[in-house]
C-alpha cells in the first residue's frame, strides 16, 4: 500500500513540475512572438492597419499572421499568455483525475468550460 502512496505522489509532484514548465514555457514563447511583432512594428514605421485598426479576433489575427502584419503578430503573441492558464487548468484536470478526486474534476472542467464560453463569446467594448 505504501509503494502505492509513494507512486502517486511522486506521479502527482511530476504533474506539478509540468504544470510550472508549461506556464514558464508558454510565457516565454509568447513574449518572443510579441517581440518579433514589435521588431516588424519598427522596421515597418507602423502596425500594418490603415487609421489605427487593430485585429481583435482570431480570424483577424491568424490572417494578419500570413501577411506578418506587426499588430497581429503582438496580438498572437498576447493570445498565447492568455491560453497559457487556460493549458495550465487542462493539465489540473488530468492531474485530478489521475488522484481520482473526482470532484475537483468536476470543479475544474467547469472553470474549463467557463472560459471556453468566455472566449467565444467574449465582452465586446
Amino acid at each position: 500500500m505504501d509503494q502505492h502512496n509513494n507512486s502517486t505522489k511522486d506521479e502527482m509532484d511530476q504533474v506539478a513540475l509540468t504544470i510550472g514548465k508549461i506556464l514558464q514555457i508558454g510565457v516565454i514563447i509568447s513574449a518572443i512572438i510579441m517581440l518579433f511583432g514589435l521588431i516588424l512594428m519598427l522596421i515597418d514605421g507602423d502596425g500594418g492597419y490603415a487609421n489605427n485598426y487593430f485585429p481583435t479576433n482570431f480570424s483577424e489575427v491568424a490572417f494578419g499572421l500570413l501577411t506578418l502584419k506587426p499588430y497581429a503578430v503582438m496580438m498572437a503573441g498576447v493570445f498565447g499568455l492568455i491560453l497559457t492558464p487556460v493549458l495550465r487548468v487542462v493539465v489540473s484536470i488530468y492531474s485530478f483525475y489521475k488522484e481520482k478526486d473526482f470532484l475537483y474534476v468536476t470543479i475544474t472542467t467547469i472553470v474549463l468550460i467557463i472560459l471556453m464560453i468566455c472566449f467565444v463569446f467574449g465582452v465586446k467594448g
